[in-house]
């Protein structure tokens, strides 16, 4: 379903949404209906799939058509950003190759609760069919072995409105954050 939006709207976020923060629940209210949607596909969606290692969960909320993807590589200086992911078929690998390795990991907790937990989308600027989506990550998963999975990055995402609804086109990930 196709979502107008013609006005631009700069620095919207959910910082009016409940305090304290339910990571679960989307900050955005349904008749938001853009920011709503792109929560789902950005966070349960995601994350669910990741889970899975199912990527079918989510191929449908890219385009493929001159999809590109840069690698931050957790440095502040852009002179070190790479171009990784060139076409969609090579994030689509390296993402399944990151959830294969996660679903081998042994969690000393529920890995989606701690995932939602470290999970903070709460800033979509939209200008018409395009939106900017800051995704910030902030959080540790405990594993059985003693150990910890620290995740500590932020994703700027480019998103797109087709006549299926809201698309991920393009992100620039792995950019170093220095948390909330």
């Amino acid at each position: 379903m196709k979502t107008a939006i013609h006005e631009k709207n700069f620095n919207m976020s959910a910082e009016t949404a409940q305090n304290p923060r339910d990571p679960m629940k989307n900050p955005f209210a349904p008749d938001d209906s853009a920011r709503h949607a792109i929560w789902e596909m950005l966070v349960p969606r995601d994350i669910d799939a990741f889970l899975a290692a199912d990527w079918s969960m989510v191929e449908g909320d890219f385009i493929a058509e001159n999809f590109t993807g840069m690698n931050g590589n957790f440095d502040p200086n852009p002179q070190k950003w790479t171009l990784s992911f060139a076409a969609l078929d090579a994030y689509r690998d390296e993402w399944l190759r990151q959830a294969t390795a996660n679903r081998s990991t042994e969690y000393a907790e529920d890995p989606r609760a701690a995932i939602f937990s470290a999970t903070r989308l709460e800033e979509i600027e939209i200008d018409g069919p395009a939106a900017l989506v800051r995704k910030k990550f902030d959080g540790r998963i405990k594993r059985a072995d003693g150990g910890e999975d620290r995740m500590l990055w932020q994703t700027l995402y480019w998103c797109r409105e087709s006549a299926e609804g809201w698309k991920i086109a393009g992100f620039v990930g792995y950019l170093p954050y220095a948390g909330s």
